[in-house]
């Protein structure tokens, strides 16, 4: 399997399954860090990122922002003093779906490869 960070995302419809335990565990391993969390019976792709100050959190946000609307897909974010928390699922199916998995692989390489 390719890296998930140099996927693209390929459009959802809403009659695709969501992603079973199998395909999340088996896309678990490319995304360390990151845990699945059930809100309201959905399963999200979520990770806390820590920063020493709320300006680098806030602009950490604004980039993962720029990523979700260069593939029309939409995580939450949650910014506060020094932490970001970012959940990514695919609404068009109620879970998870390989985008979710490429979206938080890139996600990570925002913080691993800051642009200044």
């Amino acid at each position: 399997m390719s890296e998930l960070k140099n996927d693209q995302c390929v459009p959802c419809r809403g009659d695709l399954p969501a992603l079973d335990k199998e395909g999340i565990a088996a896309l678990m391993a490319q995304v360390p860090g990151w845990q699945v969390e059930t809100v309201e019976g959905v399963a999200r792709l979520v990770k806390r990122y820590r920063f020493p100050n709320f300006r680098l959190a806030l602009a950490f946000t604004l980039a993962v922002g720029e990523l979700a609307e260069s593939q029309n897909h939409h995580p939450v974010l949650v910014t506060e003093w020094g932490q970001v928390t970012v959940s990514w699922w695919t609404h068009a199916i109620g879970g998870l779906h390989q985008n979710d998995f490429i979206m938080a692989a890139r996600t990570d390489c925002l913080e691993e490869c800051p642009s200044g």
